[in-house]
Order: C-alpha cells, then structure tokens, then sequence
C-alpha cells in the first residue's frame, strides 16, 4: 500500500508483522524499558495487586526482612529515594502497620526502620509469591545467563558502589 502524502515513504512490509528497530537495535535504554515493561506486569500480576503493594513499598519489605532494622539514610542511598521522597513510603507504610520507626541506639539523631509484625508476615508471604513471578520472563536464560543479567544490571545501575555514572564508556 503506498502513501498519497508527498515525500512519505512507507517501509516495507515485514512477514512477521515487526518494524526495523533502526538505531534503537543499539539503545541500551529502549532494551531496558521493554524489559521494564514485562517486569512490572508480571510484578503487578503476583504481587502488586494480591498484596496490594506497590514496587517501592515491595522493596523496602525485602530490605527489611533481609537486614532487619535499618538506618533510614541506608535504607534511602539503597532505593535511590530521595530523603523526602523515603518519609513519605515510610509514612504510607506505618500508617498500613507494616513497619515502625525507633531511635537508632547507636545514633539518637537517626532513626532505624523495622518491620512490625503484620509487616514481618506480609513481607514472608510477597517474598514466597516473588520467588517464581519471573521465571515465565527469564525462561529463555540459563542460571548462568541470569547471574550475568543481574551483575551487568546492577554493574549498570552503579550498586557496586552506590552511585550511577554518566560517563560513557571507555572514559
């Protein structure tokens, strides 16, 4: 089918119905978007809505559960969330009895998060239902090819060593 309007040009139909990805074939972050995309559906499906948690709330539940109690400021630097932006989760989550705030013995100017214990339960239940929601997504990798996604992920997203760069490759 060709296009009345001037100087357009139609590309040529694909058997498979698929558009050439042009230069997005080489956009590291076009790749990790659609990959975003089918995480936070399966997320949503075995998670988010049974529980009712949100990603961020998911998180801080497994931090949680993982370290126990736990400097907010760790706890902010770990989820990239700004201090603001960490209150607010915190205030949500305390106000659904998931976790409490204590003074930090150790620094009485800072406060430790903790699961209370309806947050221990929930956290122990999303934990269960999180240990197979990817498999369907990450069924196509061998256990190798997974610990490489997650290293070259994590490598990416700077948590060796807590920040993030700009700096292009090579530099």
């Amino acid at each position: 089918m060709s296009s009345d309007a001037p100087g357009v040009i139609e590309a040529p139909a694909r058997a498979d119905g698929a558009l050439d990805l042009g230069p997005l074939r080489d956009v590291f972050g076009f790749h990790i978007t659609l990959a975003n995309i089918a995480a936070v559906a399966v997320f949503e499906r075995h998670v988010g809505q049974p529980f009712g948690l949100r990603k961020a709330e998911f998180s801080l539940l497994m931090l949680l559960l993982a370290n126990g109690a736990t400097p907010a400021k760790q706890l902010a630097r770990t989820l990239r969330l700004s201090a603001p932006n960490l209150t607010m989760l915190i205030d949500r989550m305390q106000a659904k009895r998931w976790l409490r705030r204590e003074r930090n013995p150790a620094d009485r100017r800072s406060q430790l998060i903790l699961l209370s214990a309806e947050g221990q339960t929930l956290a122990h239940r999303a934990q269960a239902a999180a240990k197979t929601m990817e498999h369907g997504l990450l069924r196509r990798l061998s256990r190798a090819e997974r610990a490489m996604l997650i290293e070259l992920l994590a490598k990416v997203a700077g948590a060796d060593d807590g920040t993030a760069t700009d700096t292009p490759p090579g530099e």
